[in-house]
C-alpha cells in the first residue's frame, strides 16, 4: 500500500470506528475492588471482537493471576520483517461524581467533534486506535504484529507486569508502541518520552476508643481527623513545595506549557497562584509531587457534633523518571510520621508502586514514527513528558531492552481524563490511527533497508 492508500483507508474506517469506539465506552469496565466485574469482562470480550475484526489471525484472551483477563492478538511478520507490540488497555476510572457530568458517563454522547464518556480518551481511544489503524492493512500487515490490552491498569497494581517477567517470548518485538498518552492540544503532534512513576498507600491516624461529644470532651480529647489534617499540609510549604527530605526538584530539558496555557488547561481560578518552583515542565514531568486523593472522615451532611477517634487518607506520589517510587514513599511515610502532633497512633497500608520512563535517543522506530506524524499531522512532533504514571513501560524496558518503545496517543490536555465530562475529539483519534497505520508501513521500509 502507498501513504495515500493507507490514510485513505484509515478515513474511510472511521465511521465504524467512531461506533466501536461508542460500543465500548458504553460498557463501564471499572476494575477498582467493589464494582461490578461484569462489565470488565464485557469490554474484555468486545476488545477480542475488534482485534478478530482487524485481521489478526490469532486473537485470545489471557488470564492474569490475581487481575482481569489481557486480550493478546498476533500476526506473523512477512520475511525480513520487523514486529511491533502495540499496547493500550480497556478498563477506566471510576465516574466519580454523577452530578458533576454533563451527559451520563457510560452513555457515550458526540457533541461538536467531541465524544463524551468515561474511557473515552484513556484508554479505550488507544485500544480503537490500533483497531482502525490495523483494518487499514486488510489483514496484509507490513510487519509483524502483537497486540496486548490490559484490564486492570487504572487500579494501580504490578499484574500484568509480573505476566510479562514470566512469557517474554510472547511479547518480544522490535518496537513498543504505548497508545496511552496524546499532545498537549489538539493537532499538536508530540511523543512522549518521559513518564514520572508513582507510589501510593493509605494513611490512618488513630486516637480514641470512639468518638466522643465535642461539648464535654472537646479541646482536650486528641481530634485523629484534626492530627490527620495538620500531618497532610505538613508536607509542603506555603510556597507548595515538598518539605519532605530527599525530593528535591528536578529539570525538564525539553520545552512545556507555559504557566498561561497551563491555567486555561486545568481551570485554575482567577487570582490563585500555582504552587511550587520552576518551570512548569519541572513540576509537572521532572519533580516529585504528593497528592491527598481521599480522605475518610464524616460528610458536612451527616456531621455531629463529636470528636472523631479515626481518620484514613489516600495519599498519591509521583515520581520522576529516575526517581525510585520504594524509597519515595519510604520518604513520604517516615515524615509523616515524624510530623504526626500528640503521639497518635499512626498506620499505612494499600501500598502500590510503579516505575517511570526515560525514552532512549531516537532509533529506526522513531525516525519512522516522525515521519509517519508529519504527515499525519502536517508538521513534526516534539518531545513532552507526561506526569501520569503507566506501571507497565518500565517493565517493557527491562524485559526488551532492545527495544524502542513509542508513546503517543489521541488524548490531549483537556480530555479531562480521570475527571467528569472526559471526552475524546474525533478528529485527532483519526490523526492518531493515521500515524500509527502510517508508521507500520513506514517502519517495515525503514527497518529492512540496509
Amino acid at each position: 500500500m502507498t501513504p495515500d492508500q493507507i490514510e485513505g483507508a484509515v478515513a474511510a474506517g472511521m465511521p465504524q470506528a467512531v461506533e466501536d469506539l461508542r460500543r465500548l465506552v458504553a460498557i463501564p469496565s471499572v476494575a477498582f475492588p467493589g464494582h461490578p466485574e461484569e462489565p470488565v469482562h464485557a469490554a474484555a470480550a468486545l476488545v477480542e471482537e475488534l482485534l478478530r475484526g482487524a485481521g489478526l489471525p490469532v486473537v485470545r484472551q489471557i488470564p492474569v493471576e490475581g487481575s482481569f483477563p489481557a486480550v493478546y492478538a498476533e500476526a506473523p511478520a512477512p520475511p525480513g520483517a520487523p514486529t511491533v507490540l502495540l499496547y493500550a488497555h480497556y478498563d477506566v476510572q471510576p465516574a466519580g461524581d454523577l452530578a458533576k457530568w454533563k451527559t451520563a458517563p457510560f452513555e457515550p454522547t458526540l457533541i461538536d467533534g467531541d465524544l463524551y464518556g468515561r474511557g473515552a480518551a484513556d484508554d479505550k481511544s488507544g485500544v480503537i486506535s490500533h483497531v482502525a489503524a490495523l483494518r487499514a492493512f486488510d489483514g496484509r500487515f507490513p510487519v509483524g504484529v502483537k497486540v496486548i490490552i490490559e484490564g486492570q491498569e487504572e487500579y494501580a497494581g504490578e499484574r500484568l507486569e509480573a505476566f510479562v517477567e514470566r512469557n517474554p517470548d510472547l511479547l518480544r518485538a522490535d518496537a513498543i508502541v504505548v497508545a496511552d498518552t496524546g499532545n498537549q492540544r489538539l493537532g499538536d503532534p508530540s511523543v512522549t518520552t518521559s513518564l514520572r512513576g508513582m507510589g501510593g498507600f493509605t494513611v490512618e491516624v488513630r486516637t480514641l476508643r470512639e468518638s466522643l461529644h465535642s461539648g464535654q470532651f472537646g479541646g482536650v480529647a486528641p481530634d485523629a481527623l484534626a492530627a490527620l489534617v495538620r500531618m497532610l499540609a505538613a508536607v509542603h510549604d506555603d510556597n507548595g513545595d515538598i518539605r519532605v527530605p530527599g525530593l528535591p526538584r528536578g529539570t525538564f530539558l525539553g520545552t512545556g506549557p507555559s504557566e498561561d496555557d497551563f491555567r486555561a488547561t486545568a481551570g485554575v481560578l482567577d487570582g490563585l497562584a500555582l504552587v511550587g518552583s520552576g518551570s512548569v515542565a519541572d513540576r509537572l514531568w521532572a519533580s516529585y509531587a504528593v497528592t491527598v486523593t481521599g480522605i475518610d472522615a464524616p460528610s458536612v451532611a451527616h456531621a455531629i457534633n463529636a470528636v472523631q477517634p479515626s481518620a484514613r487518607a489516600r495519599v498519591t506520589v509521583r515520581v520522576p523518571p529516575a526517581g525510585d517510587p520504594r524509597a519515595t514513599v519510604d520518604a513520604v511515610t517516615d515524615f509523616l510520621r515524624q510530623v504526626a502532633p500528640w503521639g497518635v497512633q499512626v498506620s499505612f497500608s494499600d501500598m502500590v508502586f510503579g516505575t517511570g520512563f526515560l525514552a532512549d535517543s531516537g532509533g529506526r522506530a522513531r525516525t519512522a514514527l516522525d515521519k509517519a506524524m508529519e504527515r499525519a499531522y502536517g508538521r513534526p512532533p516534539r518531545d513532552i513528558g507526561a506526569g501520569g504514571s503507566i506501571p507497565l513501560v518500565s517493565t517493557l524496558v527491562k524485559q526488551f531492552p532492545a527495544a524502542e518503545i513509542l508513546l503517543f496517543g489521541a488524548e490531549d490536555d483537556d480530555a479531562a481524563i480521570h475527571a467528569p465530562n472526559e471526552r475524546l475529539n474525533l478528529e485527532e483519534l483519526r490523526r492518531t490511527a493515521t500515524t500509527e497505520a502510517l508508521f507500520l508501513h513506514q517502519y517495515a521500509t525503514t527497518a529492512t533497508t540496509p
